[in-house]
């Protein structure tokens, strides 16, 4: 997935140029400045997908409190786009390929100094972040509330969707992830799957899974065989329903989803599941912050303890009880007197 959105990034900057009419090699910062006014100004074509009459966009979901995609580009588009071109002009000045100066502004980190090409007459200047990089909002982990796991779950019409739910929510993997693993990654004596990581190379490692998922697993491997569909251990684990069978896609997956939203009222994504585990396990006293990041394959231990934190529902919940509760009245003064002879300092004896 992302060599898809990087691929994506650099085609928007190719139309740009060409819209505007400079070649890739001569752009300078001024049209990087652009770019990043166009983005944040036009509107995002994907968001003419959505269904008429559906839910506006940039509102609250009311059963899982979470918004929905707005009009434009989020700033995490904006700020991934410009990250994209930052490598691509990086390695064609690197290889000589390019110009001789990307113009892309350098990166700058949280509250540090750019030192690199400083012009000695200037003084150095704080910098929050680079130069035409946008603020993010910091965003709550979203987890989906328990009643609307359990619609999602009692919606579900096939074994196959119902293992993948399954899975999803108790390995913690990622769409791309899971929707990659082939019949010799499921080992259920053992409770774990193995995936391809995310940055690791290709690497695969194990991950937890549920013997719910396990059993709803070998129901749809039961049903594939009744089928005809016996695939060889190193084929693809998840298949479509209709023939001609072929490996299921993350489209295909996004798809049935979707369809599921519509019929509860939701805006679940694949990555919520992901989000809900990690909060699970981080609120598990018998589950250490280490055991969780292993579970979710954190690199870094501060992206697992950004989970812990409070649950906007629960503090609303808690803030809402604190007004409800019935306050004791304080009880008054008793036994307590001034002394005379402050009174008579003060006010005098006459």
């Amino acid at each position: 997935m992302s060599c898809r959105s990087y691929g994506y990034d650099l085609l928007r900057w190719f139309r740009f140029l060409a819209a505007i009419e400079v070649a890739w090699n001569r752009a300078q910062r001024a049209e990087i400045r652009d770019f990043v006014l166009w983005l944040r100004t036009c509107h995002n074509p994907a968001r003419d997908r959505r269904r008429p009459g559906g839910p506006a966009l940039g509102s609250v979901n009311p059963r899982t409190g979470k918004a929905h995609l707005r009009e434009g580009y989020a700033p995490a588009t904006i700020n991934h786009a410009v990250s994209v071109l930052a490598e691509f002009y990086d390695f064609h000045v690197r290889t000589g390929t390019g110009p001789i100066v990307s113009p892309v502004p350098p990166r700058t980190h949280r509250g540090g100094r750019v030192y690199a090409h400083h012009n000695p007459m200037e003084s150095f200047r704080l910098h929050r972040r680079g130069a035409y990089r946008q603020k993010q909002p910091d965003l709550q982990p979203r987890a989906v509330p328990d009643e609307v796991l359990a619609d999602l779950f009692g919606d579900l019409d096939c074994n196959r969707d119902r293992a993948l739910f399954a899975m999803f929510l108790s390995s913690g993997a990622r769409a791309a992830e899971l929707l990659g693993m082939s019949v010799s990654d499921v080992h259920p004596g053992d409770g774990r799957i193995f995936v391809r990581s995310k940055g690791m190379g290709g690497v695969k490692e194990a991950c937890p899974a549920s013997p719910e998922a396990f059993a709803w697993l070998a129901m749809y491997l039961g049903e594939l065989a009744q089928e005809g569909l016996r695939p060889e251990p190193h084929e693809p684990l998840w298949w479509t329903r209709r023939r001609p069978y072929r490996p299921l896609t993350y489209t295909a997956l996004r798809a049935v989803l979707n369809r599921i939203n519509e019929r509860i009222g939701a805006n679940i994504t694949i990555h919520d599941l992901r989000h809900t585990l990690c909060l699970r396990l981080v609120n598990d006293p018998n589950i250490s912050l280490v055991d969780a990041q292993q579970v979710m394959r954190h690199r870094q231990i501060t992206t697992t303890s950004g989970y812990v934190r409070p649950r906007i529902d629960e503090v609303i919940a808690k803030v809402h009880e604190h007004y409800t509760r019935p306050q004791a009245q304080a009880a008054p003064l008793a036994g307590w007197q001034y002394d005379q002879a402050d009174l008579d300092d003060v006010f005098g004896t006459g």
